[in-house]
């Protein structure tokens, strides 16, 4: 398995092996800064409105709003990238991700990429891998360390991913763009008291039966 280890300061990446991990689900990130300017991450939406989060957005499919509602696709693939969306996590300096771009690309999955920029990128990337390895693939819940065709070829197969390429000629994945945009909460008004600390409601992974032996989505 391939994979390259990204150090958050100074941005080097070093190679290092790993072993395949399954953790937590990863999904929309929120970069919340609060007004005391304190900046944490997480995968629920504050409730607070001084602390703005920024969401990166999934794969969006043409002719559809969405995220992977897959407009314009074939049938089996567009049922596919609707419940199992594929998103990969790269790094610059990271030898292992190009063949893992070329692999999606040859297999036809339409997926979002995901880049890790800043240090601040790095921390989220931690908070969803609970590691700094990239290219690092999530395939609706599921998640993959390190760059290996045989085992993305059976989870991509487990979620129903086409074998062969279905992806019209027109198609185009959305371009690479960092886990993490910044952006500031509004100033608070002189006076005013300082609001509690955002409120987030659980958000429940849907639980689903393995579609083969040792895989969950």
């Amino acid at each position: 398995m391939a994979m390259f280890r990204v150090r958050s300061f100074g941005f080097a990446f070093l190679a290092a092996a790993g072993m395949l991990a399954s953790l937590g689900a990863a999904a929309q990130v929120y970069r919340i800064v609060g007004p005391d300017g304190k900046v944490t991450f997480s995968d629920k939406p504050p409730a607070d409105n001084q602390a703005r989060p920024t969401i990166a957005p999934s794969v969006a499919m043409p002719g559809a709003g969405a995220p992977a509602a897959g407009g314009g696709l074939p049938f089996e693939l567009r049922t596919a990238a609707g419940k199992y969306p594929v998103t990969l996590y790269t790094g610059e300096g990271c030898g292992p991700c190009t063949p893992a771009r070329d692999f999606l690309a040859s297999r036809g999955i339409p997926y979002t990429e995901r880049t890790v920029n800043s240090n601040e990128d790095a921390a989220a990337l931690r908070k969803l891998s609970g590691d700094l390895r990239v290219p690092f693939l999530t395939i609706g819940s599921q998640q993959l360390r390190g760059y290996s065709e045989t085992e993305w070829t059976q989870y991509l197969d487990a979620a129903g991913y086409p074998k062969t390429s279905q992806l019209p000629p027109s198609y185009r994945n959305p371009p690479p763009a960092p886990i993490v945009a910044q952006q500031q909460a509004k100033p608070q008004a002189p006076g005013a008291a300082a609001p509690a600390a955002a409120q987030q409601a659980p958000v429940q992974q849907p639980s689903l039966e393995p579609t083969a032996p040792g895989i969950r989505f």
